[in-house]
């Protein structure tokens, strides 16, 4: 009789585990993550957040169900903005040491108030820890939302199709590197309830409630008041426009590789103008997009690419001259150049 009971009571604890560990959103961060192959050792980009907890919980829960037998670590920079700043580290490493995982926090000396070059800061930080600890997946806790919020931010500074596409799911960084977002087919409301459903142990970041960050006043004044008073479901919408937008700037961007490789001198640093002009003007902006970009590591400023691009219309061309930063574009016997 007593072997039957606990025999029932293991059963049921299964059963129950089983439902706790297959919520929707587990299903969702499961069948994105099996997208990816090979999986490898995994670096998971975190922060305090509900977002970063959320990740947190859904890929231990992965780790323990299917079994995954890679390395997991997780890592956390601290940019020093806030006064609590130390208190949240501790916070979040008491949390990681009692589920038993790998953590590691890097601390930023200097204080940076720039949002983008404290972005670029940190990624070159998680990039190189990765390369050097063999990972060869990052994860970040991005969500739908944060799409979202991307899109009307990029949208502002008047951006591009690749600027309002920029946050994709997947994104190959290194050779041996790529990033993945799990979440971002998931909205923030959900992972609020599941972070509430679980109980999971959220820091308050009262940085995310300063309007003189431009991503916060879009979250709590312009998506509400344009949910409001003009279309409820627009957050579906806009991720449709996003989806769309991300096709067609994914087949542009493909052609545009294509003629840079067959436009591109085959020693010297420079690019055959009339085998560019011949194609669509969005196809001839982004081949010189990947041409400045690739060598330079600098986007190219868009009066000067209307420039270069209007040049190569001309015939015949004369010896043109663009200064760019510290170089300069020569535009002469059907190539463009850098001196």
């Amino acid at each position: 009789m007593n072997s039957k009971f606990n025999y029932l009571k293991i059963l049921c604890k299964a059963i129950f585990k089983f439902k706790i560990m297959n919520t929707y959103l587990h299903q969702k961060f499961n069948k994105q993550i099996k997208r990816i192959q090979p999986l490898g050792n995994i670096l998971v980009a975190i922060s305090g957040g509900q977002d970063s907890l959320c990740l947190i919980k859904l890929i231990e829960d992965f780790k323990q169900k299917q079994n995954f037998s890679g390395t997991i670590e997780y890592i956390y920079i601290d940019h020093q903005w806030r006064e609590d700043s130390k208190q949240q580290v501790k916070h979040l490493i008491n949390y990681i040491h009692k589920q038993s995982i790998k953590i590691a926090v890097y601390e930023i000396k200097k204080i940076i108030y720039s949002e983008l070059e404290a972005r670029q800061i940190r990624y070159q930080i998680i990039i190189k820890h990765a390369i050097s600890n063999d990972y060869s997946t990052l994860l970040t806790a991005h969500t739908e939302t944060d799409r979202i919020e991307t899109f009307f931010q990029q949208l502002i500074r008047g951006t591009s199709l690749d600027g309002v596409t920029s946050l994709k799911y997947y994104r190959q960084l290194k050779p041996n590197l790529k990033l993945v977002r799990p979440l971002i087919s998931i909205y923030r409301k959900d992972i609020n309830w599941f972070c509430r459903k679980f109980c999971l142990p959220i820091w308050s970041d009262n940085t995310n409630y300063q309007y003189s960050i431009t991503r916060n006043r879009l979250r709590y004044e312009l998506l509400p008041y344009l949910k409001q008073y003009f279309m409820l479901n627009i957050e579906n919408n806009i991720s449709k426009f996003i989806n769309i937008s991300n096709q067609d700037n994914e087949y542009i961007k493909q052609n545009a590789i294509k003629l840079y490789l067959i436009s591109r001198h085959k020693t010297n640093i420079a690019l055959n103008y009339l085998l560019i002009r011949k194609q669509h003007y969005a196809i001839q902006a982004r081949t010189l997009e990947i041409f400045f970009y690739h060598h330079f590591n600098k986007p190219l400023h868009y009066n000067t690419l209307i420039q270069i691009i209007n040049l190569m219309q001309k015939e015949p061309i004369d010896h043109q001259i663009l200064k760019w930063h510290h170089l300069i574009i020569n535009i002469h016997n059907n190539w463009i150049y850098i001196n």
